[in-house]
């Protein structure tokens, strides 16, 4: 069994003091569950609170997004070399917001997570389909267009390196994010185990090893019945990463699941 992972995606929320209280009461609640992985995503301008407060913690911190140059005319980018100065050990990339609302593409995505194993981060990368491609039957054309996107561009040293980095897929169907509606169990388990297969053309031994997560209203209630699923290594968390109680229970429910 895979090492379970769960990612708090804090989204544009938070500030400094709200910051603290949450990340303190994290540290508290999370200190004693050493089965599992954790990262809470925060928002840029926090990374330095971020840093300072879990770099002797349990819990690993990241960046929501990163450009693929390391420098230049980019006004309001951020490189990964930047992410990195602030100890950021994980970036999620492919989001679906950033696709729906920046307009970026399988194109730009797959561009950002080169650059991201490069400068030596671990990408989370997100896939997931739309309520009218979904009702649709086309969840496997969209989630094989985003994966392949991506395993198309690395060549064989770049693939090496992501799998050396613990490249992490999340799915996240776009009609389940912030909508209330969870994937069925049994829903996630099929898509998670396509994912596994399409990985698996490309490298038998990295389909074993990388870990996919879903995404999409994950709370303590139905956590427990996703994570039973064999290809459901975990959960990347959003409205929920942001209630300290909540989070921690996801979390715990993840820490029972030993590695085997």
């Amino acid at each position: 069994m895979r090492r379970k992972l769960i990612v708090g995606n804090w989204k544009m929320h938070g500030d400094i003091h709200s910051n603290q209280v949450l990340l303190n009461k994290l540290i508290e609640g999370l200190h004693d569950l050493n089965d599992a992985d954790y990262v809470v995503c925060v928002p840029n301008p926090y990374l330095s609170q971020a840093r300072d407060l879990l770099h002797k913690t349990n819990i690993a911190w990241g960046g929501q997004n990163v450009n693929q140059h390391e420098q230049g005319a980019f006004t309001g980018a951020v490189a990964p070399h930047m992410l990195t100065d602030f100890g950021c050990s994980y970036v999620l990339l492919g989001h679906s917001e950033r696709r729906s609302i920046f307009h970026e593409t399988n194109l730009t995505a797959s561009a950002r997570f080169e650059a991201a194993i490069n400068a030596g981060l671990t990408p989370i990368f997100c896939v997931g389909e739309t309520l009218a491609e979904h009702d649709a039957g086309l969840t496997e054309v969209i989630v094989a267009s985003q994966m392949d996107a991506v395993m198309a561009t690395l060549d064989e040293n770049e693939f090496a390196l992501a799998i050396k980095l613990n490249m992490v897929f999340a799915y996240e169907p776009v009609w389940a994010i912030g909508s209330g509606k969870t994937a069925s169990p049994e829903h996630a388990q099929i898509v998670h185990h396509f994912m596994r297969n399409r990985i698996a053309k490309r490298n038998q031994d990295a389909a074993k090893k990388v870990r996919i997560l879903y995404g999409g209203s994950l709370k303590a209630k139905n956590a427990e019945d996703l994570f039973s699923m064999p290809d459901v290594d975990g959960g990347l968390v959003g409205g929920a990463s942001l209630l300290a109680d909540e989070f921690i229970a996801i979390c715990r429910i993840a820490n029972k699941y030993e590695q085997t």
